[in-house]
């Protein structure tokens, strides 16, 4: 009956959650997108996002986990019905879902659970089949362009895409619910000393950077002209699409994924210092091939922060007061994510990248939840509206 009862009071709060961002959806998209393209989004939006705030939840995991007991057909469910969602909306918008790279997306959708299927009778402890099983989702998110990516409105810069969503609630769904990995933390919960943990991580990072961003000239001031609603809506708008578009992904690959990954296989080592140097000796020739291989000064930038960050984890797995490994995870994890970001052909900006990696995977560390850790990225890369700053490539 509890569990039953707990059940109710999440799809609640996620029913709710979902009205909420409806009517923001509304709100910025009713009265300048088309009535026909609203229509067809507006069912696709609400589906989504109510599954999208109640999959990661503890009593609706258990129940979808419950059902399926093990049997195939049960387990693929989901996945190749989130597939048909995305192969609907792009049929609706009258594109071909099977050209180029989207033809792709049945292998990124299925595939890993069935993974999974295969790995079920084995013990829980995490191994190479869930490291393999988390690249196969992350190499071709990284590295392959998916067009359209159906964004909602189709023919608007919405607040996501509708690929971009199924590859999250898949990845919930796999390694959360078919995997029953732990602490993958995709749920949205109201916890005031979360939040608190949140905000300070970000003004901690943000002071660094300020700090170090001013002597290497990376940091520029330019003000607002003036501080009236429309830059409030402005800010109100790039903190909601960050959100929703960039923070709530990446933390959940990184951090409720890769990070959650490497503490949990660290931990079952017992030692942290193996991985810890074979981390160090990975990152050190991949730090230097960042930057030098940029256009720029300040080549060593990228390595520097790198050693920084592996120096600190040092320090604190030695003073031996947390538990063994977490923070040479965090390093490791921090240091990819920034490095990762070669993108951007910025040198300061990677380097602080993987700065920022360990600020949002302390959070994450703290909260055990995505949801805050995500908060802080919204915030740092919503800094440069909030404040009118310009960071200097």
């Amino acid at each position: 009956m509890k569990n039953s009862n707990d059940l109710l009071t999440e799809i609640k709060s996620g029913a709710i959650g979902t009205a909420f961002l409806t009517l923001l959806f509304i709100l910025q998209f009713g009265s300048v997108t088309p009535i026909a393209d609203l229509a067809i989004a507006l069912p696709f939006f609400i589906a989504l996002y109510f599954i999208f705030l109640n999959l990661g939840k503890h009593a609706v995991s258990a129940g979808l986990r419950a059902w399926i007991h093990g049997r195939i057909f049960r387990v693929l469910l989901f996945p190749i019905t989130l597939l048909a969602v995305y192969v609907l909306y792009i049929l609706l918008n009258g594109q071909n879902p099977i050209k180029g790279a989207l033809a792709l997306s049945p292998y990124l959708i299925v595939l890993p659970a069935l993974i999974f299927i295969a790995k079920r009778n084995r013990n829980t402890n995490v191994d190479w089949i869930d490291f393999t099983a988390f690249v196969l989702y992350l190499l071709p998110t990284a590295f392959l362009k998916v067009e359209p990516s159906g964004e909602l409105p189709f023919n608007a810069n919405g607040f996501d895409s509708v690929y971009h969503i199924v590859l999250m609630l898949s990845a919930v769904y796999t390694f959360g619910v078919v995997r029953n990995l732990k602490d993958v933390g995709f749920y949205p919960v109201l916890n005031w000393r979360y939040l608190g943990i949140a905000v300070l991580s970000w003004a901690a990072f943000y002071s660094f950077v300020m700090l170090v961003g001013s002597s290497v000239n990376f940091v520029k001031y330019i003000g607002h002209d003036s501080i009236d609603q429309d830059l409030m809506r402005k800010i109100a708008v790039t903190l909601l699409a960050t959100f929703l578009h960039t923070a709530i992904f990446e933390e959940l690959f990184f951090r409720g994924l890769l990070l959650n990954l490497f503490t949990k296989r660290i931990g079952q080592a017992k030692t942290w210092k193996v991985f810890w140097i074979c981390g160090l000796v990975i990152a050190i020739p991949a730090a230097i091939l960042v930057g030098y291989t940029l256009k720029g000064e300040r080549q060593w930038f990228p390595l520097l922060m790198s050693l920084l960050i592996f120096a600190a984890a040092y320090y604190i797995e030695n003073k031996g007061k947390h538990d063994s490994g977490v923070y040479t995870g965090l390093a490791i994890t921090s240091v990819i994510f920034g490095l990762v970001h070669y993108h951007s052909h910025a040198i300061i900006y990677i380097g602080f990248a993987c700065v920022a990696g360990w600020a949002y995977g302390y959070t994450y560390l703290k909260t055990k939840n995505v949801f805050y850790s995500a908060i802080v990225h919204t915030l740092v890369n919503s800094s440069v509206v909030i404040f009118g700053l310009e960071f200097i490539k």
